[in-house]
């Protein structure tokens, strides 16, 4: 064997052996910076300061919200005072059976869900039309401006919001009775026609809250890098444009989650504030099932049966949750979990 043959098989095995061993190397340090599957112990006791943060949170989220969920065993039995929440008979299935028969359900279900959506889409989309526009507002001062005068009206109670609107509807004497009857928009009582409840309800809502749930909007256009906007400028973009193309993708992601969270509440129509508006002129449109609920269980004492319909809602906004967060993930592959 000549020398220079033996010289390059030397070379071959030193170049086999240094690259066999950075390759351990890089196992070991990929292995090291791998982060570690602490576990639930574990990661309490590496970040326990966040964990003592927490804690009074998780207390009350506990207390609140899932200690009452003992009580969801009514809806399942002949509830007894003498004998406490889980000394009474044992009835199954019996008062959703009830609910489903009763005459009521197609009624309820109709008005809870039109006023429910009425309410989630025009105060789903007017919130995002008002940041988009408050964004364009170049004065640091008229913006400052426009969201004062836009927040201020959520913090109005409820009882004097529907004061507001009764009188302002109030028959012959009302604002907006008056300006309304120029216009060739006319009713002998506004707050007693039943065709007119649900879009009273849900225009005096959006014009309640329009302005607080723009803040979250605004903080994502906030965080739009602003040589976005120089560039579309350049290229001729105008300000239609530059929403369409620069805005609107920016609060895309923040537009699916919140729309998400406000699937959970389909049927969750604000009882008060429904509540109030209530009368007998009305009742066929404005009956929906919290008010139901509550009637039923705390003015009749049918506890078992005003449980099986809160759980029955319950289940029901569970379900809308779960299936708009899967769209979204399939739509935007952004979702709450």
């Amino acid at each position: 064997m000549s020398v220079a043959t033996q010289s390059a098989r030397t070379s071959s095995r030193a170049k086999r052996a240094e690259r066999k061993a950075k390759e351990k190397r890089a196992a070991v340090l990929q292995t090291q910076m791998a982060p570690r599957k602490l576990g639930f112990i574990g990661t309490v006791k590496r970040y326990w300061q966040l964990w003592a943060m927490a804690l009074p949170a998780i207390v009350f989220v506990a207390i609140f919200n899932y200690g009452p969920m003992y009580g969801i065993q009514l809806a399942f039995r002949e509830f007894d005072f003498t004998k406490g929440l889980t000394g009474g008979e044992w009835v199954g299935l019996k008062y959703f059976k009830q609910f489903f028969d009763s005459p009521l359900f197609g009624t309820l279900m109709a008005n809870t869900v039109r006023i429910s959506l009425w309410t989630l889409v025009m105060g789903f989309i007017f919130p995002i039309i008002l940041a988009l526009l408050i964004n364009q507002i170049r004065s640091s001062k008229v913006k400052g401006f426009v969201q004062t005068i836009t927040y201020l009206p959520h913090f109005i109670s409820t009882v004097v919001i529907v004061s507001m609107i009764n009188l302002f509807l109030k028959p012959d004497a009302g604002v907006l009775t008056r300006v309304l009857g120029v216009i060739g928009i006319q009713s002998d009582n506004f707050m007693g026609d039943p065709n007119l409840f649900t879009p009273i309800y849900w225009i005096t809502e959006v014009w309640q809250h329009v302005g607080w749930n723009s803040i979250i909007y605004l903080a994502a256009l906030s965080s739009v890098d602003t040589a976005l906007y120089e560039a579309a400028k350049i290229d001729g973009a105008g300000r239609l444009q530059l929403i369409r193309y620069v805005d609107l993708p920016a609060i895309m992601p923040t537009c699916g989650v919140l729309l998400i969270l406000n699937m959970g509440n389909v049927l969750n129509v604000g009882f008060e504030k429904v509540f109030l508006m209530q009368n007998t002129l009305n009742l066929d449109a404005s009956e929906v099932i919290s008010t139901y609920t509550y009637k039923i269980g705390i003015l009749q004492s049918q506890f078992s049966y005003s449980t099986a319909i809160g759980l029955f809602n319950m289940l029901i906004n569970f379900a809308f949750l779960v299936i708009a967060n899967q769209i979204s993930r399939k739509v935007s592959n952004s979702g709450i979990f």
